[in-house]
């Protein structure tokens, strides 16, 4: 068959989302001769969809519209009517509110064909809007291309969870039976991928970029990666994780190789990414989230959590090790990326490293031989915002002697724009000796009126008397006027609000509002807040 011929199905699925899907269908017809159908999957919206789509198929004879007459309740059904319906040799997945990029199928259905392969996967950028930010997702897979014979010799593969960043050949799927799960069924994904990777297909990686994830963190309706506020969500996750575990523990080829991986993944990623968030959850939450994850973690063995990068592993451990929520906030900053241990740092009697005095059986020995320059190491962060220049001050945290072994030297500070694309400001202070209570400080003066409005977030590199260097962050330092809005004078136009806050993961990053005008916007905003506080008021909606 020619590479010039059509072979390519795109399954675009959507529901009630008339906003975004025509650009999903336009990107897919603009891939070229390569896609030689667009089947659209309307899951029974309620919306304009069917207007939209009708339009768009009265001018283009590529795009073929299936609706279903009910609705699913889930993404699984609808991709696997697209399955069943597709006429090429193979066939991708599109979500309504996400994009092709330009040339990505034909860069995947030339892996495809070059290597004989099954499936060919491709580089997948999460842009976060409307900001336009792009992170890339698990870059490491496709640093250069390559050929996976099999998937086990590759078992970083289950790493990469998505569905829509690959083609698949339409023939293999049907022979091997490779479904989604139809209904309500959340992180279908995940069961997919794994139903894939069990089937033992050899699969080519390209470095080209093909998908664009648009995250949308404002919109009136959530995704179900970002709608995370509820233990359901949660819930769903460790079934559909549980699920994609016992089919590659199923599969014939691997010797439990990549279930071993996707456990590791499971703690490096989705346990790492819910700790995170567990301070700004209820009590009531959080003593079902531990219970839950007690009991799925209590499925994992040894070679499993072995299996993981310390900071998953650290977390398992001590949800595995008591039996009600503990050390939040600090479980919270293991989690973070880059992870830190904040302080106290506990010994067991024989001088091994251990979580909490209280918990020895939680180790932490791997930091005495981990290099400095990937130990999750503290600073702690204070900025008093100031008329002319603020003051920023540090306070680095010794870590079991591998901090005082290294010889702290400087520190080079950059307060980066949140949406990125504007220009930052960067600033190098010395630490003076260690203190008393194991600890170097420093301090730099940083100008917040050379900074626009927005949001700034704080980014260290340490460098070490060793010749060692250290990326990380700073935790926001808590206390009596350090967390408040600030107005001070400065700036092009005049006067700034300044609030400097933690993050979800406590990190410190700065809000700025420039000017009269934005002071008062930020005013505003926050009487509204307290004025639907007050007693007798509640949300609208049901």
């Amino acid at each position: 068959m020619s590479p010039q011929e059509p072979q390519i199905t795109v399954v675009v699925i959507g529901y009630d989302d008339a906003a975004h899907l025509a650009d999903a269908v336009r990107s897919a017809l603009a891939q070229g001769p390569a896609v030689g159908e667009v089947i659209a999957v309307d899951d029974c919206s309620t919306d304009d969809t069917p207007a939209v789509l009708a339009e768009l198929a009265a001018s283009e004879p590529r795009l073929r519209v299936i609706r279903r007459a009910v609705n699913s309740g889930g993404c699984g059904a609808p991709r696997n009517d697209g399955i069943d319906a597709a006429r090429m040799p193979y066939l991708m997945f599109l979500d309504s509110d996400d994009v092709l990029a330009p040339g990505g199928a034909q860069a995947l259905l030339d892996a495809a064909l070059g290597h004989g392969a099954e499936v060919a996967s491709g580089l997948c950028v999460r842009r976060e809007l409307p900001s336009g930010r792009e992170v890339p997702w698990q870059p490491e897979l496709y640093r250069k291309p390559a050929l996976v014979a099999r998937p086990e010799l590759r078992p970083r593969l289950v790493h990469d969870t998505l569905c829509v960043n690959k083609l698949y050949r339409t023939d293999f799927l049907r022979a091997h039976d490779v479904r989604f799960p139809e209904g309500r069924f959340l992180y279908e994904d995940f069961v997919f991928g794994a139903r894939v990777l069990a089937a033992a297909p050899r699969i080519a990686l390209v470095p080209d970029t093909v998908y664009v994830w648009h995250v949308r963190r404002a919109a009136a309706r959530l995704s179900i990666s970002l709608d995370r506020a509820g233990i359901e969500n949660w819930r769903a996750r460790v079934t559909a994780h549980r699920r994609a575990v016992e089919i590659l523990r199923g599969a014939e080829s691997g010797d439990k190789l990549l279930a071993r991986a996707a456990r590791a993944q499971f703690l490096d990623h989705g346990l790492r990414m819910y700790t995170r968030e567990l301070t700004a959850r209820g009590p009531e939450y959080q003593r079902e989230w531990w219970a839950l994850t007690r009991a799925y973690l209590a499925e994992f063995d040894a070679a499993d959590l072995e299996a993981a990068p310390a900071p998953g592993r650290v977390i398992a451990r001590v949800v595995l090790a008591a039996a009600e929520p503990r050390d939040l906030e600090r479980l919270g900053q293991v989690a973070a990326r880059p992870a830190r241990l904040a302080p106290p740092y506990a010994r067991a009697a024989d001088g091994t490293p251990v979580w909490s005095a209280d918990l020895p059986q939680v180790t932490l020995d791997h930091l005495l031989v981990r290099p400095l320059r990937l130990l999750p190491l503290a600073v702690d962060a204070e900025l008093r915002p100031r008329a002319g220049t603020s003051v920023l001050r540090l306070r680095l945290h010794e870590l079991y002697g591998r901090v005082a072994a290294a010889g702290p030297g400087v520190v080079d500070v950059e307060l980066t724009h949140r949406g990125g694309g504007r220009p930052g400001l960067r600033r190098t202070a010395a630490f003076g000796p260690e203190q008393a209570d194991g600890t170097w400080q420093g301090e730099v003066r940083v100008d917040l009126g050379a900074l626009d409005g927005d949001v700034w977030d704080l980014r260290l590199r340490l460098l070490f008397d060793d010749g060692t260097a250290r990326e990380t962050t700073a935790r926001a330092v808590p206390g009596p006027g350090l967390l408040r809005r600030t107005v001070v004078p400065g700036g092009r136009r005049g006067i700034l609000l300044v609030q400097p806050y933690a993050t979800r993961t406590g990190n410190l990053s700065v809000r700025i509002a420039p000017g009269a005008r934005g002071v008062a916007a930020v005013a505003r905003r926050r009487l509204a807040r307290l004025v639907r506080r007050l007693p007798g008021r509640r949300a609208s909606g049901p």
